[in-house]
C-alpha cells in the first residue's frame, strides 16, 4: 500500500510541476505602459494612429521558448487616429468593418531566437474573418526588478513589422489606386508586462 501511495504521487507530481512552471512564466500586461501604433502613407504625408484597447497573454521565458507564447486581441473600434471623422471611416467597411468584425486576434504558434535579443513570434493573425500566418519580430528589451512597485518584476518587448493591408483585405484598394492612401502599414508594438516577483 506504501509503494502504491508513492507512486501516485509520482505520477501526479508529473502533471502538476508543468502547469506550475507556465503560471511561473506568466506576464501581466501594463496597459498604461504598452502600446500598438501604427504608421500610414497619405498622399504626401504619414498619419499615425494606435489602438486604445486590447489585451495580451504572454508566457515567456528564454530558457524555455517551447513553453512560450504570446496572443493579442486588438478591439478595432478602439481606433485612435486623433480625428474622429477619420476613425469613424477607418472602422467602416471601406476599412476594418468594425461592426461586423470587432478584433483582431493573434496567436502565436512557436517562438525561435535570432540574434542580439531578437525573438521571431510567428503565428496565426485573425483580421476581418480570415486567418494569416504572420511572424512578429519582438527584442526582449530585458528584465529586472520593478523600480516602482514592490515585490513585482518587470520585462518589456519591443517589434515592428511592415504588412501589406491589401493583403488583409483591409481596403479594397480603391483608396491606393487613387493615390490618398498607401498599401503598406507600418505597426509598432511596444509592452510593459510585470510578475510577482520568483
Amino acid at each position: 500500500m506504501k509503494h502504491r501511495k508513492i507512486l501516485v504521487f509520482l505520477l501526479l507530481s508529473l502533471f502538476i510541476v508543468p502547469v506550475a512552471h507556465g503560471a511561473n512564466d506568466s506576464w501581466e500586461l501594463d496597459k498604461a505602459h504598452s502600446n500598438i501604433f501604427f504608421s500610414v502613407d497619405h498622399i504626401f504625408s504619414k498619419v499615425n494612429g494606435h489602438f486604445n484597447d486590447f489585451s495580451t497573454e504572454v508566457v515567456f521565458d528564454p530558457k524555455d521558448l517551447s513553453g512560450s507564447s504570446f496572443a493579442f486581441t486588438i478591439k478595432v473600434a478602439s481606433i485612435d487616429t486623433n480625428m474622429s471623422k477619420r476613425d469613424k471611416h477607418l472602422k467602416s467597411n471601406d476599412f476594418f468593418d468594425a461592426g461586423k468584425y470587432p478584433a483582431m486576434v493573434f496567436t502565436s504558434t512557436a517562438v525561435t531566437a535570432g540574434d542580439d535579443g531578437l525573438y521571431n513570434v510567428e503565428g496565426t493573425l485573425t483580421v476581418k474573418g480570415q486567418s494569416y500566418n504572420v511572424t512578429l519580430p519582438l527584442v526582449y528589451a530585458g528584465m529586472k526588478d520593478h523600480p516602482a512597485i514592490r515585490g513585482k518584476e518587470v520585462a518589456g518587448f519591443n517589434g515592428k513589422i511592415v504588412i501589406d493591408r491589401l493583403a488583409f483585405a483591409i481596403g479594397s484598394g480603391k483608396f491606393y489606386k487613387m493615390g490618398v492612401v498607401g498599401k503598406d502599414v507600418e505597426v509598432f508594438v511596444s509592452l510593459e508586462v510585470v510578475r510577482s516577483k520568483q
